[in-house]
């Protein structure tokens, strides 16, 4: 009977996790070989044999503020988790998003053992801000897992290490899959008919409580407008009794979702969304929900905004390379406006067409001919066979 495979990762938030699990259950089909793991992950990896070094919750942090602050104990974490990877002597080490950890980790693995090949999955976003990241990431990382199509020339042309376009695993999700037919299915409700507003203002609490005023506003502007419309709030459990609390002044009290299977249902109901800027908004897109996006950011982060370099923060707009999503940050969140667009987007227009159009070509660049995780598995499994880059 063959080896096992060998595989170290490093996942924190919950996206990483199901990329890592959907990457292991990939590699052991492809390869044919069971796969042992080691290092840190969330439950979707330790359901897969991963006894995580610790909780994987330890390194999600959200925010330049977060981070900052729990700086110890961060660092002790990263020279823990790299020499239990060295321990370990892995075919392979794959370190999932969280760059703030992952890379780290990978820079302190190159040095003790550079003869473990080291993979990053989910491309930082180098081309949005701080592009000297990406050759700084060149000594320590062989190959990036790109989840958008456009990571990889960004890449290239940064110097960053080589990077593969492996999709996006929403592009296959099949809830958002049968909310998108569930919207192509509805027609346009009559100007003076009911409507159903989604509003989704973050998965953190902080995103909540800074974006549950101005969100608030805009349900009364509409309100007093003249508009008849229904509020739906998805959001999820560990943020559902704040969502409670910040939204019981609201003129319309929404109607709360905590559930994933209700959430996409309300996706394939809706007129038009309000959506914290995020993964969401691609979500949204890919469902064909009309949105406008907002976003307040970190304080510190705020006096840092000069490093930005990208036109767009909306996932949307960056993979369709033009604004099909209306963006509202910090000072320039002003609710009138997003009322507005709100009118514009849940009635039969054109920019409710446009969006519509700009959605399918969305979906059209991140189609791939094989599954996510296979296209990564190739990957991994290529660079174990050539090993570390020289």
């Amino acid at each position: 009977m063959a080896e096992p495979l060998r595989i170290a990762v490093v996942a924190g938030e919950e996206s990483g996790d199901l990329l890592g699990a959907d990457l292991v259950e990939a590699l052991a089909r492809a390869s044919g070989r069971d796969v042992a793991l080691a290092g840190v992950g969330g439950d979707h990896l330790q359901a897969l044999g991963l006894a995580s070094l610790f909780p994987a919750g330890d390194i999600a942090l959200m925010g330049v503020t977060a981070v900052v602050r729990d700086l110890p104990r961060l660092v002790r974490r990263i020279g823990e988790t790299a020499e239990a990877v060295v321990r370990a002597r892995p075919d392979c080490l794959v370190t999932i998003d969280s760059p703030a950890f992952g890379l780290r980790v990978a820079k302190k693995v190159r040095a003790a053992d550079p003869s473990i090949p080291i993979v990053h999955y989910v491309c930082p976003s180098v081309w949005a801000w701080a592009p000297g990241r990406a050759p700084k990431m060149r000594p320590h990382v062989d190959d990036v897992l790109c989840l958008l199509p456009f990571e990889p020339e960004a890449l290239a042309r940064l110097g960053g290490p080589p990077g593969t376009f492996v999709g996006h695993r929403l592009s296959r999700d099949e809830r958002l899959q049968a909310a998108a037919r569930a919207q192509r299915e509805r027609t346009v409700p009559p100007a003076d008919a009911p409507k159903t507003l989604l509003v989704l203002p973050g998965s953190r609490r902080s995103e909540v409580r800074s974006l549950a005023g101005p969100f608030g506003e805009v349900i009364a502007l509409l309100a007093g407008r003249g508009h008849a419309f229904e509020v739906v709030l998805p959001t999820v459990p560990h943020v559902a009794a704040e969502v409670e609390r910040l939204t019981a002044g609201w003129l319309r009290r929404p109607r709360i979702l905590a559930g994933p299977a209700d959430k996409y249902a309300a996706f394939g109901a809706a007129d038009a969304a309000l959506a914290c800027s995020g993964t969401v908004t691609l979500e949204l897109a890919l469902a064909g929900v009309p949105l406008t996006a907002a976003y307040r950011t970190d304080p510190l982060w705020g006096a840092l905004s000069r490093l930005i370099t990208t036109w767009s923060a909306s996932l949307p707009n960056l993979i369709a390379d033009w604004p099909i999503v209306p963006e509202h940050y910090n000072q320039f969140l002003r609710p009138n406006i997003l009322v507005r667009e709100i009118e514009q987007l849940w009635a039969d227009t054109p920019m409710r067409r446009m969006q519509k159009a700009g959605f399918a070509a969305v979906a059209r660049a991140l189609a791939t001919a094989r599954p996510t995780g296979a296209l990564a598995a190739d990957v991994v499994l290529s660079r174990i066979a050539a090993g570390p880059q020289r």
